[in-house]
């Protein structure tokens, strides 16, 4: 044992952004917001116990302190972050709005049509003070460019809480991007003259015009199918990509090839890289004047810059440009490029800049893949170079070790992100190997290389022939998709493991990847927590934050009384209670309610049942007394204020109730309903702070 200790040696600073994400995650993980003053303080005197450790020379008391300094340190930037970001907040209300603003980007499109980022500049009803410096905006129709100044009639909101107690919180999400308000359009935007735009606001708008021009000349070569995917994999944009594309991708496991990401990132710096330094070593006047080596690599930084600006810099593409240049960076350092060391400084960098990554599927996902792949690289056995042998021979052992190569990163890439998938997304792509090896050569060496040429050249014209190429690449990996999706049983259903498993699952892989030696297997049972944790039973009732939709489990299936309303959030927590859809979404609620568009009764009263009214106004005393009288559990959406006699022999849910609470889950027991409420689990944080759903 103390051979594999002293082993870890120069392992032990891997540990340090560890404990740093760690600080970062307890905080966001408090349902309280903790006094500024004490973090801080906090993490002083934890800095000052790492100095006065390094002074003492004791190897084991400085690893303790630095670790406790960082952790401490976690905390307090977190802190920093959420003090610098917060702004005002739309309040809850369903009273249109003009929103006058400009438009800073189109996003991905949602299921209503797509979504404008616009900085509003007035919103009627609002002081200039609590004006969001962000709102969504959903439309139907054809979206202007961004950098236009339009006014629009809107019903807006506060960003949604959880759909379900303890799932991913996109108000948080949405806080930390300056986000303020979400809501969807009444009608078409309308240009209108605005005063100057801050200096900072118009470079966004031109960068983010320049990006939607170029998509729209993508999809213009390409057509709309091809060049959806095209334009998404350059500029961010995948307002052009069908939903039957979409699903695809996703059943077949692919669907990461379309958030710009590490493989992107990792493909164009590299391409440019080797690009560079065969140019520079193919004229050999130029080769024994300069380092080619290091001049690629000021070469691959730039390409992943512009590439970054081009994305739109989404947080994946952040994440991903700060591991690429500290690769590059390395190189110019004469360091190392790919190894643990440059890992752990990037994720520092990242948590550094943006805390709240750490909370976050595509951080989580990103830098568990990567440092499982770099631990895979350390522990790769060099092959021997031959001093001679025929050139067939030395083409089949390429290829078989290509072959064994790429068999084994994708494979050792789906494990560590394979927990994360599970417990975000619940759901996984049985076939996703398969069709990761098929496409990786399609998107290494041909969509992505040739995507970037071509985009870089459609600015003079030039791009055609390029993205041709590019296209029949992607018309290539559809197809695949297509193909893989279809199989039967493609796409496994995963119920979310309680929330401790995610963190249990985490550290154990990191356990794998960090430390040296056979002792690295000790992270494996810890690794599988999220498979291996046992599932508890699923609650008997779901309903939506609002109270205007709702669900019940039936056996393993889940039964929404209103089919045709709030589809992604009944959707979302089918999956993460791994329960089916019922074959005929309609008969299902025909079999045991009574509905109409205002409420639904069940067919044979009882404790047991649910009753519920959607109306925005609140029922009749007669309407709710029948209600009461026929279940046990009354789901109201408006607001009550005189509650029948009937109702006090019921579980009566108003609106105020959704209001103060949030989303539900309820479990029928000995006779009695048990819930939990989403904001029991949020607690008061600056992002809740609203006075909407779940506030």
């Amino acid at each position: 044992m103390r051979d594999a200790i002293a082993a870890q040696a120069d392992r032990w600073p891997l540990w340090t952004p560890v404990a740093f994400g760690g600080g970062c995650a307890v905080y966001f993980g408090l349902r309280s917001e903790p006094q500024g003053w004490w973090l801080y303080a906090a993490a002083a005197v934890a800095v000052a116990l790492m100095v006065w450790a390094r002074r003492s020379g004791r190897r084991a008391l400085i690893i303790a302190a630095t670790l406790l300094a960082c952790l401490a340190s976690g905390l307090a930037v977190a802190k920093l972050r959420t003090a610098r970001v917060t702004a005002p907040i739309a309040p809850a209300d369903t009273r249109p709005v003009t929103v006058e603003g400009w438009v800073v980007d189109v996003v991905s499109p949602g299921s209503s049509g797509a979504r404008l980022v616009i900085a509003p500049v007035r919103i009627g009803g609002l002081a200039p003070e609590a004006t969001p410096e962000r709102v969504r905006v959903t439309l139907r129709g054809e979206a202007p460019a961004p950098g236009s100044s339009v006014r629009v009639r809107a019903i807006l909101n506060p960003p949604p809480p959880p759909a379900a107690p303890g799932a991913y919180d996109f108000a948080r999400d949405a806080f930390f991007r300056g986000i303020g308000g979400v809501g969807f359009a009444l009608g078409e935007p309308r240009w209108t003259d605005l005063p100057r735009a801050p200096w900072r606001l118009q470079l966004t708008m031109w960068v983010n015009e320049g990006r939607w021009a170029l998509a729209s000349r993508i999809v213009d070569r390409l057509g709309p199918e091809s060049g959806g995917i095209a334009a998404a994999m350059v500029t961010g944009h995948e307002a052009w990509i069908g939903q039957e594309t979409l699903d695809a991708m996703r059943d077949s496991g692919l669907a990461h090839i379309l958030s710009i990401s590490g493989l992107h990132m990792a493909i164009v710096g590299g391409f440019v890289f080797f690009a560079v330094r065969l140019g520079v070593a193919a004229w050999p006047w130029l080769a024994l004047r300069v380092p080619g080596k290091k001049v690629a690599a000021v070469a691959g930084l730039v390409a992943v810059g512009v590439y970054l600006v081009v994305s739109g810099a989404p947080s994946p593409a952040e994440r991903a440009a700060v591991t690429a240049a500290v690769a590059f960076g390395a190189i110019l350092l004469n360091r190392r490029a790919i190894s643990l060391n440059a890992l752990a400084v990037a994720a520092f960098a990242v948590l550094l800049t943006r805390p709240e990554s750490v909370v976050q599927p595509g951080f989580q996902m990103s830098f568990a893949a990567t440092a499982a792949l770099v631990a895979l690289a350390e522990v790769w056995p060099r092959r021997i170079s031959e001093i001679s042998a025929p050139w067939w021979i030395l083409l089949i052992q390429r290829g078989r070790d290509w072959l064994f190569l790429a068999v084994a990163t994708s494979f050792v890439a789906g494990l560590a992100t394979g927990p994360f998938a599970m417990q975000h997304f619940n759901r996984t792509a049985v076939y996703g190997l398969l069709a990761n090896l098929v496409v990786a050569p399609l998107s290494s060496f041909v969509i992505m290389p040739f995507l970037a040429l071509g985009a870089a050249l459609e600015t003079a014209g030039l791009g055609g022939p390029f993205l041709a190429v590019a296209g029949w690449g992607v018309e290539a990996m559809t197809a695949v998709a297509r193909l893989v999706s279809g199989l039967p049983g493609g796409v496994r259903v995963v119920a979310a493991a309680p929330a401790a498993a995610l963190p249990v699952a985490f550290i154990g892989l990191l356990w794998l990847c960090l430390w040296k030696g056979k002792g690295r297997w000790l992270g494996l049972p810890f690794a599988a927590a999220v498979m291996l944790w046992p599932r508890p039973e699923p609650p008997d009732v779901w309903i939506a934050a609002d109270g205007a939709a709702a669900a019940v489990r039936d056996g393993g299936q889940a039964v929404a009384l209103r089919p045709d309303s709030k589809l992604f959030a009944i959707e979302f927590w089918r999956r993460r209670r791994g329960l089916a859809e019922p074959a005929d979404p309609a008969a299902a609620v025909k079999a045991r309610w009574t509905c109409d568009r205002s409420s639904c009764a069940p067919l044979t009263p009882g404790p047991g049942e649910i009753a519920a009214w959607w109306g925005r106004k609140a029922p009749k005393p007669e309407k709710l007394d029948a209600l009461c009288r026929s279940a046990g559990l009354v789901v109201v959406r408006a607001r009550v204020d005189a509650v029948p006699a009937a109702c006090r022999q019921a579980l009566l849910l108003d609106g105020e109730d959704f209001a103060r609470g949030g989303s539900l889950e309820l479990w029928r027991r000995d006779g009695r309903w048990l819930g939990r409420w989403s904001a029991e689990l949020r607690g008061e944080r600056p992002w809740t702070a609203v006075s909407g759903s779940g506030g």
